[in-house]
């Protein structure tokens, strides 16, 4: 028999390790296919093996995705587009859907679907509210009654469908938004009773960007700024406070115990005054070291299911709600780490594994010629260049936006250039632009040479979506 002293050590280094793998298994990141020019799935796919991230979460059923994550034993939580919500009404669309996306890909650890994403939005004006809850109980009812009774549907939801500390309340009054309070009943009820768990997405840095009176150390986990007092319970940050305004809302819907999953959580590093690499780090080392603690919330103690969002930055999300939606990955669009990041949280020097085996077009820049005729062509030249490639990063703090009128009509000229796969005609502009072996890259603002598209198609337009690019011009 062991000395008791003995089994006193084993036990508790095993209550380590176990508590170690519980924190990791834990984290799970959103992989977003919004990109002019993909890496190939299976590069991905190996980012999260060498990552240790075991759980993924998607946003639509791509092939070539699905077929990536078969026998690697990761965790899938695979989506239904808005789009599609209302077809799903319909049970044999839905039974279609979960026979071509679900059973036909036995070989993925399917383990959740997502019916929608934040289809309650207080900025879809009510578009999805009569089509997402027929179409989750037609999912789940197709997904029992072919054998999957083990995977889960859901709904992720944004958390504008509750009151929020922003509105001046603690988390003890969280109660759903009035106008869907009696449906989001309907539906956290629906999903307790299935054993499905409820999907919330909290973003800090967008309580942040949206209110300019919102105290910034209140975003972060690391305190020395506002606190919340809601009866005796103490809340440092907005994160915490968020999440337990869920859990009170849920209560007064008569669920006290179901489970939840953050299903987005991130801050960017481009595209907006605090979206910066130093915020970013300062709130993933905060994040992870909660997650590695398992201390929860105060509400709702002990481990949490959270998903990074992003993996990868996406150079085609719209840019309505603000220039920083294409920075939210942590890694960048050829699968660089940004920054030094610990996904234990344990400070053990084990840092986030960039991507191999990237293949990138030639080494060819698109740059303005200041010494070209037509001169008076280059506002109408920047502003088509922004228009059709991504000049997001002229809008932020990086230095990207400290560059000075030559560097940034240059900047401009050349995501065009490289978002058209360097063709020649895409580096013209009126004759005001050259190419150039020579890097373009200035003042630590990085000139991207694309990846080879792996999707093997022509990039699509990017449009303006609503956001006039005329405010680059404001540079100039």
């Amino acid at each position: 028999m062991e000395p008791p002293r003995r089994r006193t050590m084993i036990w508790v280094l095993c209550a380590a390790l176990v508590a170690s793998a519980a924190s990791t298994e834990a984290i799970g990141v959103n992989w977003g296919t919004q990109t002019s020019h993909p890496m190939p799935p299976k590069i991905v796919v190996q980012m999260l093996k060498d990552n240790g991230i075991q759980k993924v979460k998607l946003f639509d059923a791509e092939s070539s995705v699905m077929s990536a994550l078969a026998n690697t034993g990761i965790e899938v939580m695979v989506a239904i587009p808005n789009d599609q919500l209302e077809q799903m009404g319909t049970y044999s669309n839905a039974k279609a859907w979960v026979h071509e996306n679900v059973t036909g890909y036995r070989d993925v650890n399917i383990k959740y679907v997502a019916v929608g994403n934040e289809p309650f939005l207080k900025s879809y004006n009510g578009t999805f509210l009569k089509a997402t809850f027929p179409a989750l109980k037609n999912i789940q009812k197709a997904l029992d009654e072919m054998g999957s009774k083990q995977i889960k549907a859901t709904v992720p939801m944004n958390a504008d469908i509750y009151s929020s500390p922003e509105d001046n309340s603690v988390p003890s009054a969280g109660d759903f938004r009035s106008d869907i309070r009696d449906l989001m009943v309907e539906i956290a009820r629906f999903l307790s009773s299935n054993g499905s768990p409820f999907v919330i997405n909290i973003y800090p840095f967008l309580s942040l960007y949206e209110n300019p009176n919102f105290p910034a150390d209140f975003a972060f986990f690391d305190g020395g700024g506002r606190s919340i007092n809601d009866k005796g319970t103490k809340y440092t940050n907005v994160f915490d406070a968020n999440f337990d305004t869920l859990v009170w809302a849920l209560k007064k819907a008569g669920i006290s115990s179901m489970k939840i999953i953050v299903g987005e959580v991130g801050w960017p590093t481009d595209g907006s005054k605090n979206a910066d690499v130093a915020g970013a780090k300062r709130f993933y080392d905060g994040l992870m070291k909660k997650m590695a603690s398992n201390t929860g919330t105060p509400v709702r103690p002990g481990p949490m299911d959270v998903y990074l969002f992003a993996f990868i930055d996406e150079d085609m999300k719209s840019i309505q709600p603000g220039y920083f939606e294409r920075h939210w990955g942590i890694f960048t669009y050829d699968g660089k780490p940004k920054f030094p990041m610990d996904l234990s949280g344990k400070g053990n020097g084990k840092y986030l594994a960039g991507a191999s085996g990237v293949e990138y077009l030639s080494d060819e820049w698109c740059v303005y010629d200041p010494s070209a005729r037509n001169q008076e062509a280059v506002p109408r030249s920047m502003d088509f260049a922004c228009s059709n490639g991504d000049c997001t990063a002229l809008m932020g703090s990086s230095p990207c936006s400290k560059l000075d009128r030559s560097g940034r009509v240059s900047y401009a000229f050349n995501m065009y250039f490289q978002m058209k796969d360097q063709d020649v005609r895409a580096c013209d502009f009126q004759g005001l632009a050259k190419i150039t072996s020579r890097n373009a890259s200035r003042d630590g603002c990085l000139f991207p040479i694309q990846i080879v598209n792996a999707a093997g198609r022509s990039p699509a337009e990017l449009g303006l979506l609503m956001l006039p690019w005329i405010a680059v011009l404001l540079f100039l």
